[in-house]
């Protein structure tokens, strides 16, 4: 398939700028049913049966955006991407010039940085101070908004930018399917039986990053890290063999799930994911999804067609747009089953 395939028209009205003004007050589009139906987020309590196996991302979205200067003088952006250790990151760097390896960058009129290197895109840098990285981040740092948010971050955002169950420091954008959950609506959802599970996917900024090529196998996916421990690997053993279905809450936690399947059987620790699903991939673990809608011509929009099919795609995001629904990051949500004809083991 095409990078033009996955192109479609959205009014910029329907770009959601900021949360709902209560968490977990969004709507949620069910496809289960050849006849959409509209419903309200609070609703999945009526399409998860006992036994069903629900798994989140706990990432926590670091603060991870510092303006500055080099020592030339010139303003220089630095936007983290991968805390390496106490001192050192991998971090994109924006500037008229880019800063050569050896050259000092000053942050927030505070901090020194050293440039060590380039790794592809990413620039390796070094902080030059006592504190560690995510203390200079957490104080001077500034919340990575999503490109298509207008406003400069505020406290609001500072809390509804983050999932209530975030735990593990690591991402630069938020895993947006679990923002919809509230304290209330898991514990409603446990008296239910339904269980609950956790993976940890670092969310990249590349996730945001336009496909450049016209034919999808041209493309070069952007790497994220990710855990999956053997308890959450018990708890989906455990899920299929009860009969019940693991259901991804959001594309991040499936792109966990189904990378640590690779090989044919789950593997727990920590790794490396540059997986790109694209409508013909066959999944091995993930029976439902719930997803947010996303940018056209992005790769999770690929990933949504190879999840419930194509065309269904197409007629999803029709409805979404004619009926108005909020699309990205503050937006509503959708629940998919996946089309049984990409199912793996």
């Amino acid at each position: 398939m095409l990078l033009s395939d996955f192109d479609y028209h959205l009014p910029e009205e329907l770009i959601a700028q900021y949360p709902p003004e209560v968490r977990g007050k969004s709507r949620l589009l069910d496809t289960a049913e050849q006849q959409f139906k509209d419903r309200l987020f609070s609703d999945l309590t009526q399409l998860v049966k006992p036994n069903d196996l629900l798994v989140f991302n706990d990432t926590k979205v670091i603060k991870a955006r510092l303006f500055g200067q080099k020592a030339t003088g010139g303003k220089v952006e630095v936007l983290v991407e991968r805390v390496l250790s106490e001192h050192e990151v991998l971090a994109h760097v924006r500037a008229s010039k880019s800063p050569p390896a050896g050259s000092d960058l000053i942050l927030a009129d505070r901090w020194k940085v050293v440039v060590l290197g380039r790794e592809g895109e990413l620039f390796h840098l070094q902080f030059v101070s006592e504190q560690p990285v995510s203390d200079i981040l957490e104080e001077s740092g500034r919340l990575p908004l999503p490109p298509y948010i207008t406003h400069d971050p505020n406290q609001t955002d500072e809390s509804r930018y983050q999932t209530v169950y975030a735990r593990a420091d690591g991402a630069v954008a938020a895993p947006t399917a679990g923002l919809h959950f509230t304290p209330e609506l898991l514990s409603e959802l446990s008296s239910l039986n339904v269980q609950q599970a956790f993976v940890t996917l670092h969310v990249g900024a590349g996730t945001f990053q336009p496909v450049r090529v016209e034919a999808l196998s041209e493309h070069i996916m952007h790497r994220e890290r990710y855990e999956i421990t053997a308890e959450t690997i018990a708890q989906i053993r455990e899920t299929k063999a009860n009969g019940g279905r693991v259901i991804a809450v959001g594309t991040t936690s499936l792109r966990a799930l189904e990378s640590a399947a690779r090989s044919g059987e789950l593997q727990a620790g920590w790794q490396e994911t540059d997986l790109f699903i694209t409508p013909g991939y066959r999944f091995k673990v993930v029976d439902r999804l719930i997803t947010n809608f996303h940018l056209p011509k992005s790769t999770l929009l690929m990933l949504v067609s190879a999840f419930t099919g194509y065309e269904r795609m197409k007629q999803i995001y029709d409805h979404a747009i004619a009926h108005q629904y909020r699309f990205f990051s503050y937006g509503d949500a959708m629940w998919l089953d996946r089309d049984d004809s990409v199912v793996g083991w």
